[in-house]
């Protein structure tokens, strides 16, 4: 059943507003519940996040929050970037690619229904399995207080320093970046607050 908090999602104008429609009628039909998360229609099972509807520029896609669990035999499922663990995206340029593919599409929704319902879960990486910089490295061991504060922080909020830190480069780079987050760091908060 459609849920009206999602309709302004499927009723804006854009590129994908009939792919989006077929990608709803196709998830509801297989019994999932219809709910509006993160401003996109998420589809629910007793609950738990099982797929979302999302659109970019150059294709909308289907992502299914446990993705990595599917067995995906028709090898089309996405993982957006090297660090998304669990996620994984079915992606479209058109809706004849919908159309054509939408016995494969109900049997990956199904399956991921299964897999919640059997309790699966992605195991995630600990933050301890995620690249430390040496510029961080250094920075922890000549700052006792900075490194207090960075393991006093969530997991969530490490990784993403983590991630941050680690994704420029060059040193240069990396250390301007540290050094620019010793005081968000210290204050508790993480690199989005």
């Amino acid at each position: 059943m459609t849920n009206p908090k999602a309709d302004w999602f499927f009723n804006k104008s854009g590129k994908w507003q009939k792919a989006y429609q077929e990608l709803r009628e196709i998830v509801l039909d297989c019994g999932l519940t219809e709910e509006l998360k993160w401003g996109c229609p998420c589809y629910t099972n007793q609950k738990n996040n099982i797929v979302l509807i999302h659109g970019f520029k150059d294709y909308c896609a289907l992502l299914f929050m446990q993705g990595a669990l599917l067995k995906d035999p028709k090898k089309i499922l996405v993982q957006q970037t090297k660090n998304v663990q669990s996620a994984r995206q079915i992606r479209f340029t058109d809706i004849e690619e919908i159309l054509k593919n939408k016995p494969a599409i109900k049997t990956y929704i199904k399956e991921a229904i299964k897999n919640d319902k059997a309790g699966l879960k992605v195991e995630m990486k600990t933050t301890t399995e995620f690249e430390m910089p040496t510029e961080f490295q250094t920075a922890l061991e000549e700052m006792p207080e900075l490194k207090t504060a960075f393991y006093k922080l969530t997991p969530g909020r490490q990784r993403g320093y983590l991630l941050y830190f680690s994704s420029a480069k060059q040193a240069k780079t990396r250390e301007a970046r540290i050094e620019k987050y010793y005081q968000h760091i210290l204050d508790g908060k993480g690199i989005d607050d």
